[in-house]
């Protein structure tokens, strides 16, 4: 098979990236039966169930084990040459399911497996570094998160040493050709929420590999946190709103509510001034019953400041407090991306001037495909605001 170096390749014309990004919210809403040898993600926290597939050079996660996927039209075949996806029967695309990684067979001088470390998510490296949570197993659980689940398993470890993070991150480099890290972490008690604890695993990390890192924390207490984590060497930031819906978002993540989305303002606002425009992102989350109209507004305004919105169909997490819940249709991702992906375009705040992170690999959302097919459609990069209500 081929690596992630040798598949990825930039969407080359405006009518293939409109395809791609069709396809992308298609397979993230129904998932795609395996009928080839595959390595996969079980479940837990980040890109949970969790195929990793490259479809003609664009990344892409998409459910294969989730119950529902059992009544999808969509399917990965092994071909005489490589691998195509096929819609019932009919050959839609060319594809690459993801190689095992290298480094996933080798362990540390303690005998830890690299894989319990940190985990590639196709050319990205990931790992949450506190895999507890003050809020799991109690009344402040967020019902989308999986981090416990992970760590129930015996798939990873509690806590990540940033020595270990920086050993995994340069064999991830050398061996597998990972191109970037994201650290992300369970909230803390404490006043930075657990964002010095990232920082110190971020630089460890960036001192060893070289490798551009974002790290991913709550709102701390303090924002001068903010400029210590960025003094840290830290390249991007997510800090997660998850929905711009109040009410969604008090009854699917109680603490953030409390936190309350004009917090996460400010932290934006004070992140951008120390990482620049487009480092910083947030997580908005579709399919969770929140008011369409209240998460384009508010991915407008988080724009308007230079935050970009990584805007992702909810992935069911097997083990969660919504495993039972169905991925949003195909149709209310693609509109709502589609009202959002032109803002990014024409602030210019696009995925491929993201420098690590969740925003930069893009396999998650549609969000990168629609982009390119916009900028390849209008290369100026002007016109491109839709009327309102479109």
């Amino acid at each position: 098979m081929p690596t992630a170096e040798e598949v990825r390749s930039p969407i080359r014309t405006a009518e293939d990236g409109d395809r791609i990004a069709r396809l992308i919210v298609e397979l993230q809403s129904r998932g795609i039966k395996i009928n080839t040898e595959f390595e996969r993600r079980p479940g837990g926290a980040g890109p949970s169930d969790a195929g990793m597939i490259w479809i003609e050079g664009t990344p892409l996660t998409v459910p294969v084990d989730a119950a529902f996927v059992e009544g999808t039209p969509y399917t990965l075949e092994a071909e005489d040459v490589g691998f195509g996806i096929y819609h019932n029967g009919n050959r839609v695309a060319s594809a690459a399911p993801s190689n095992r990684p290298t480094f996933y067979d080798m362990k540390t001088a303690d005998g830890t497996p690299y894989w319990h470390i940190a985990l590639m998510h196709l050319d990205s490296l990931a790992s949450t570094v506190l895999q507890t949570c003050a809020y799991w197993g109690n009344d402040d659980q967020c019902k989308f998160c999986g981090i416990g689940v992970s760590l129930d398993s015996g798939s990873t470890i509690k806590v990540k040493r940033p020595e270990q993070l920086a050993e995994v991150a340069v064999a991830a480099k050398k061996y597998d050709g990972a191109v970037d890290v994201t650290l992300t972490t369970g909230s803390t008690y404490g006043k930075d929420r657990g964002a010095l604890y990232v920082g110190k695993c971020a630089k460890a990390v960036k001192d060893a590999s070289g490798l551009p890192v974002e790290i991913q924390f709550e709102p701390p207490e303090d924002l001068s946190v903010i400029d210590r984590v960025h003094e840290m060497g830290a390249d991007s930031l997510g800090i997660h709103v998850e929905t711009f819906d109040p009410a969604v978002l008090a009854r699917i993540a109680p603490p953030k509510a409390r936190t309350g989305i004009e917090r996460y303002f400010e932290a934006w606002e004070h992140a951008v001034k120390r990482f620049g425009e487009g480092q910083v992102t947030t997580y908005v989350i579709l399919g969770m019953g929140e008011d369409p109209e209240l998460i384009v507004e508010g991915c407008k305004r988080a724009i308007d400041i230079g935050v970009y919105p990584f805007i992702v169909p909810l992935r069911p997490v097997p083990g969660s407090l919504m495993a039972d819940v169905m991925p949003p249709t195909s149709a209310y991702t693609d509109r709502i991306a589609r009202q959002v992906a032109p803002y990014l375009v024409e602030r210019g705040l696009t995925a491929d001037k993201v420098l690590a992170g969740c925003a930069r690999c893009q396999a998650c959302s549609p969000l990168g495909a629609i982009e390119q097919s916009l900028q390849l459609a209008s290369p100026s990069g002007r016109k491109l605001i839709p009327v309102s209500g479109a």
